[in-house]
This record gives C-alpha cells, sequence and structure tokens, in this order.
C-alpha cells in the first residue's frame, strides 16, 4: 500500500495569519539562540582558561570565572568583555593586558614574573628553606655549647670537708 502525502502550502490570507502567529515565536527562539551563543563563548575552554587568570575587581577576592559575590556589578561586565575579546579572536595575551589596562594589574591571579614581581613567586619557597636552615644551625650550635654538670654539684676540697666534719662532731657533743 502506498499512501499519498498532500503538501498544502498557505497561500494569501491564510500566509498572513500564519505569518502572524510565526513571527512572536521566531522572534523569541532567535533571542533565545542570541544569548545562548553570547554564553557559549564563556563556555569554550579557552575562554573559561582565560577566566581562570583572572580576578575580579568587586573585592570579594575570587577568580573572575568562581565570583558568587551577590549583587556583584563587575564580574557580568567582565564575563561580557572576555567573550567579545574571545569571540573576535584576540590572543590571550592582549586579552590579559586589556584587562589589566582597564583595572589594572591586581586583575591578574597570578602576578608576572618579571620586575619586582618575581619576589612573589621567590619569596614563598625561599623563605621556609632558609628559616628551616637557621632553625636547625641554632638546636647544632646550643646542643654542642650544652655541657652536663656533675650530679654531685660543685667540687668540694678536701680540707673543707674535714674541716665541717670535725664542726658537726663537736656541735653533736655538746
Amino acid at each position: 500500500m502506498i499512501h499519498m502525502i498532500k503538501v498544502v502550502s498557505p497561500s494569501g490570507p491564510q500566509l498572513k495569519g500564519f505569518l502572524r502567529r510565526a513571527l512572536p515565536i521566531i522572534a523569541v527562539t532567535l533571542l533565545f539562540l542570541a544569548a545562548a551563543a553570547s554564553a557559549s563563548a564563556q563556555e569554550t575552554a579557552r575562554a573559561k582558561a582565560l577566566g581562570q587568570k583572572l580576578m575580579c575587581v568587586c573585592g570579594c577576592n575570587q577568580i573572575l570565572t568562581s565570583c558568587n559575590h551577590v549583587g556583584c556589578q563587575y564580574s557580568h561586565k567582565m564575563l561580557q568583555e572576555l567573550d567579545q575579546l574571545v569571540s573576535r579572536n584576540e590572543s590571550d595575551d592582549l586579552i590579559l593586558q586589556a584587562f589589566v589596562q582597564e583595572y589594572g594589574p591586581t586583575v591578574l591571579a597570578e602576578p608576572p614574573t618579571k620586575g619586582f614581581n618575581w619576589a612573589a613567586w621567590v619569596v614563598p619557597i625561599v623563605v621556609p628553606i632558609v628559616a628551616i636552615f637557621l632553625v636547625w644551625e641554632v638546636v647544632r650550635r646550643w646542643r654542642h655549647r650544652a655541657q652536663l654538670a656533675p650530679a654531685s654539684g660543685p667540687g668540694v676540697s678536701p680540707e673543707l670537708l674535714a674541716r665541717a666534719k670535725h664542726e658537726a662532731d663537736e656541735e653533736s657533743d655538746v
């Protein structure tokens, strides 16, 4: 058995009525797709990786992609800027430099490893090592300097001992 399907295309007034009903649905769908496209830029691996390298400037001291500060006025704007720069296919260095120029060097989650900022990388490693070495050296010197005192107390000369014994004998005879 072969079934025939008849395709009917609307014409004239039917087409206008169809467009009137479909137009709001199409507009809502297009808005949804536009919002999804801007949100999908943030969901790319590159945008997430760059967002992890930036700090939110609202004062919450959190990574930009992790800012959960209620009423944060900065993270949404910064994420939109990041999305725009990623969608323009800018290089990572240019994107990070653009954020530094706009928000200052504190926007970077990691300080750059040049100039005085290298201290932020070196000090947390070097200071504990130097401190452990100094404590070890002080303890080693204290152990070498310590001398055991005799258990009998200070030394007593035999003459002094004999005289004390003689005085004790005299007092006990009385």
